[in-house]
């Protein structure tokens, strides 16, 4: 299985490197660099790669912010970003809130080590899953009810699974949420630069700058993953206002270095504004044709989505195709999807949805070919459903669907993986969402 990532602009950056054959310490034309990067070096991150990385992170931003390279902490990927900032603002035992649906990792990123609890801010369809202050309220009194200190909110934005952004409302309520209770606000943007459709993007640095809040409270993790499409890298950066926070993660940084060659390339690299502006640019595009690519073939079938913005997949509403609506249900379509139509896909109960039929699915980690086969799968998979719903000897139709599922006609392999159960190398519960050939 894959990762959602962002493999729509790949050949920008190889363009790149074709082009700057003195950017790699390993070509004929980059080896006299090669001692001085690949000697120890300084825990805060060679200082080119740092004022790359914050001018890439404002023109990513739209320009609209700028950010001091002195503040930016390295780490392993967003992962080790997410946990060093944990172990930075929390104790055992303490917990953040974390807005449902959300990136089914967390609970391993965010938990695993550092003991820290997860109390999810129910979301639902019915405002297309916008976080409210009432939502939030609930949260942190229950928290409170059960002797759970509460340290902070976690969002992402945009965000994963939905692929929506945070409006400039929404962000001000937050922030003035996190300074009311006088708790930490982590936001995870790490998607900033998938924005391919309005509205624009609005970072939290910018609300940061429009009402009063106490900066010490403020915290961003970024990387390269998503952004560039580059997870092998292990490019992940916590931005901290607060100045403990920051000497606390360069203490701890010495544990998810990102190596000085991967430094020394992208320092180059995304120091070049006009190849910058133009991958930018050009990956926006490219996003955005394919989205509406996969949107309006799953419309051709009667699916919808909820209506996205940004990031590397959709949220694909199968709700009219459960046999009940319960997770047992959702289960159940998942493993008629996995089993006969072989298309890994995944249910949002991984993603601690509340509401059962809801599915993930990426559509920038895949080829063109790909997403026709793909599209293809889905077509032939719901016109079995039309037949079956029309044949004379069947049961009556489920309401409000034109479409039925005989699931009791079908053999569930059981050996299927359950979206809660252990992953392979993994005891990790959930499933990333992408299409795969069996």
């Amino acid at each position: 299985m894959g990762l959602a990532e962002n493999q729509l602009s790949f050949n920008l950056m190889e363009e790149w490197i074709l082009k700057n054959p003195k950017a790699s310490i390993c070509t004929p034309e980059g080896i006299s660099q090669f001692k001085d990067v690949a000697i120890f070096q300084d825990y805060h991150g060679l200082t080119q790669f740092r004022n790359a990385v914050a001018k890439f992170m404002a023109k990513a931003r739209g320009g609209r912010v700028k950010f001091d390279p002195d503040r930016i902490v390295m780490s392993g990927g967003a992962t080790g970003a997410d946990e060093m900032i944990m172990f930075c603002l929390a104790d055992p035992g303490e917990a953040f809130l974390v807005p449902s649906p959300y990136y089914p990792a967390f609970d391993r990123d965010l938990r695993w080590r550092t003991q820290v609890k997860i109390r999810p801010v129910e979301c639902t369809s019915a405002n297309n899953f916008q976080i409210t202050r009432e939502a939030l309220e609930a949260a942190y009194q229950k928290a409170q009810e059960e002797n759970i200190k509460v340290k902070g909110l976690i969002i992402t934005n945009p965000s994963n699974p939905l692929g929506t952004t945070l409006s400039r409302e929404t962000l001000t309520s937050l922030v003035s949420f996190i300074n009311e209770k006088n708790i930490h606000l982590v936001a995870d943007e790490i998607y900033a630069a998938t924005v391919f459709s309005s509205p624009r993007f609005v970072s939290v640095s910018e609300i940061m700058d429009e009402v009063e809040c106490n900066p010490n409270l403020i915290h961003i993790v970024y990387s390269l993953s998503k952004d560039l499409g580059l997870p092998g890298f292990r490019v992940g950066i916590v931005y901290s206002y607060n100045d403990a926070v920051v000497s606390c993660g360069r203490k701890m940084s010495s544990f998810g270095l990102v190596s000085s060659q991967t430094q020394h390339l992208l320092a180059s690299m995304l120091s070049d504004d006009e190849f910058v502006d133009n991958f930018l640019m050009e990956s926006s595009r490219r996003l955005a044709k394919r989205h509406k690519t996969f949107t309006e073939g799953l419309v051709n079938v009667n699916i919808n989505c909820l209506k996205s913005n940004a990031g590397l997949f959709v949220w694909m509403d199968l709700r009219h195709l459960l046999k009940e609506p319960t997770l047992e249900g959702e289960i159940a379509l998942w493993r008629v999807i996995i089993k006969d139509v072989k298309l890994n896909v995944s249910p949002g109960s991984s993603f601690q949805c509340s509401e059962p039929g809801w599915f993930r699915v990426c559509f920038a980690n895949m080829d063109e070919d790909t997403v026709e086969v793909a599209l293809k799968r889905i077509r032939t998979f719901v016109g079995k459903g039309q037949e079956e719903a029309e044949a004379p000897t069947k049961a009556k139709r489920w309401k409000n669907s034109t479409l039925r599922l005989s699931f009791s006609s079908r053999i569930y392999d059981e050996a299927v993986m359950s979206p809660h159960s252990p992953m392979p190398h993994s005891p990790l519960l959930f499933v990333f969402i992408v299409f795969y050939f069996y």
